[in-house]
């Protein structure tokens, strides 16, 4: 019965945690979609097996759930079941020879190389929160690190004079991240003139590279709030992530004829097809530019010639 299988849920989360380094956004969300499959299992009177996964699917789709949430839910339950099976728990896994809806792939959002400009110049730098605001702003788009790395940074890891960070990125596997001159300067800014202001204001300052302004450490959603602050003051219309600018960073290195494998190290990506998506980005632009440039590339200069 559904129940058996509930009772092996926190251990498969301890296992997805210390096992498989898994985030605590996705353990939270794995741990919902199994308590919504149990949940649908109960009021059926039903044990869980392939009939009953697929009548659910089914259930989460006429529900309107997003193809990516119904998506989301199926890695769930395979990687539930899959552990289940692995422990032999159970005999079969229920997900065998389910296919997850097929998805139209989304392109990331990016922004021009002159908004991230005017984004990063945004900050008043006469002042110690103004200098932080530089800093973070200017190594989010120099290195392409994610938010949740940037906030994990400690301020022992940026050596002066050196352009590269040793950083601890997903599932904790390390790798190195580079900065420009821009951002290595706006860095030493930071930890010289404004951070031991900052710190000061707490008895008990964090070993965190990036202080809020009582000298505590940072957490991402400090980090976003900092960036819609500065995209206020640039455009009215634009919406900006600290991850729009992880995005528009890989973009601009594709645009820029930076080879994907390149890109796909310096992004942290596990597989380059992750990181093929860019390319596509790249492609279009091209494009664009291609039918703006070229004057025979839309049908208005043909007609104009006729």
């Amino acid at each position: 019965m559904p129940a058996r299988m509930e009772d092996h849920l926190d251990s498969f989360i301890t296992h997805m945690r210390l096992a498989r380094s898994a985030s605590e956004h996705t353990l939270r969300a794995y741990s919902a979609d199994l308590i919504g499959l149990f949940a649908f299992a109960r009021e059926a009177d039903s044990d869980i097996d392939q009939l009953l996964v697929r009548r659910y699917l089914v259930h989460l789709q006429k529900a309107g759930q997003a193809k990516s949430s119904v998506a989301r839910r199926i890695a769930a339950f395979r990687a539930f079941f899959k552990y289940l099976v692995k422990r032999e728990l159970i005999d079969l896994d229920p997900t065998e020879g389910i296919s997850g809806p097929k998805q139209s792939r989304r392109l990331p959002k990016v922004v021009s190389e002159d908004v991230v400009t005017q984004l990063v110049e945004a900050p008043d730098c006469r002042t110690p929160t103004g200098i932080r605001d530089r800093a973070i702003l200017e190594t989010l788009y120099a290195s392409g690190m994610r938010v949740s790395e940037l906030v994990g940074l400690r301020a022992d890891d940026i050596i002066p004079g050196v352009d590269e960070i040793r950083i601890i990125g997903k599932r904790k596997k390390q790798r190195i991240v580079l900065l420009g001159s821009r951002a290595m300067e706006a860095l030493s800014n930071y930890i010289e003139f404004a951070r031991p202001q900052l710190v000061a204001k707490n008895p008990n300052p964090p070993n965190a590279l990036f202080v809020g302004y009582r000298g505590t450490a940072m957490v991402p959603s400090s980090v976003q709030r900092i960036v819609d602050k500065y995209v206020e003051q640039v455009s009215d219309t634009l919406k900006i992530s600290p991850h729009t600018l992880r995005h528009s960073f890989a973009t601009h290195l594709m645009n820029h004829g930076a080879d994907l494998r390149s890109v796909q190290e310096l992004l942290g990506h596990e597989s380059v097809v992750t990181t093929q998506i860019y390319t596509h980005v790249s492609r279009e632009r091209l494009k664009e530019v291609y039918d703006r440039a070229h004057p025979r590339a839309s049908s208005e200069a043909e007609n104009l010639e006729r």
